[in-house]
């Protein structure tokens, strides 16, 4: 049996163990190579900053799967401020994963802006201002933890009255968009460009959703 719970303190080093594999075979399972300051930009700022609207799924005492969740964007850095932090606190500029993926990235915003493509960017709209990032093990899948850890955050959501959640996914991860949108989310916007990032060797494209209470 699967318990959703809030995240604790105690659950820190489990949970970052658990980040290192909980996204295996999606897109999205590492930008750069450098699990370090992935974590630090897509779990641990989490953990640190609002750790009340941090779920995590357990199952026969192991932790299977996460949420993290932040209920308004003013309150929390930016996707893209926490990026350049995590460039300048692990130097990725002198790590060759890294630093092939920042020049690829540059280079795709370039030849984007050459064609007049637009590239992703962070998401602001009043309208669904809270975000989340959803991951859980392989092993967990289709034990109904994603579907225990979303109530969890739609509770919250609305005991704050927040108007609505935006989250930002990949357009070619058609599992993860199935799966949102039978949580009630919808599709908003258009697909821009991810720049560097890419799976099977093609370029990937940022697909937003949106959900209203």
């Amino acid at each position: 049996m699967t318990e959703i719970r809030t995240f604790t303190e105690a659950d820190r080093a489990a949970l970052r163990e658990l980040f290192g594999r909980a996204g295996e075979g999606a897109p999205t399972a590492s930008m750069w190579g450098h699990e370090e300051s992935e974590a630090a930009i897509y779990l641990e700022a989490y953990m640190d900053l609002e750790p009340e609207s941090l779920f995590v799924a357990e199952a026969d005492g192991v932790l299977v799967g996460y949420l993290a969740g932040n209920l308004h964007h003013a309150n929390f850095p930016r996707e893209s401020e926490r990026v350049a932090l995590a460039v300048r606190r692990y130097r990725l500029l002198l790590r060759p994963r890294p630093a092939a993926f920042l020049v690829r990235s540059a280079l795709d915003i370039g030849r984007a802006a050459l064609r007049g493509e637009r590239t992703a960017s962070d998401f602001t709209d009043e309208r669904w201002p809270a975000h989340l990032h959803i991951n859980v093990a392989p092993s967990a899948r289709g034990t109904g933890a994603s579907d225990g850890l979303m109530a969890a955050w739609f509770r919250r959501l609305r005991e704050n009255g927040s108007p609505g959640c935006h989250l930002l996914t990949l357009a070619e991860n058609t599992r993860a968009v199935r799966f949102f949108e039978r949580m009630g989310f919808v599709p908003y916007g258009d697909t821009p460009l991810v720049p560097g990032l890419r799976h099977q060797g093609g370029r990937v494209h940022q697909r937003t959703m949106v959900w209203s209470p």
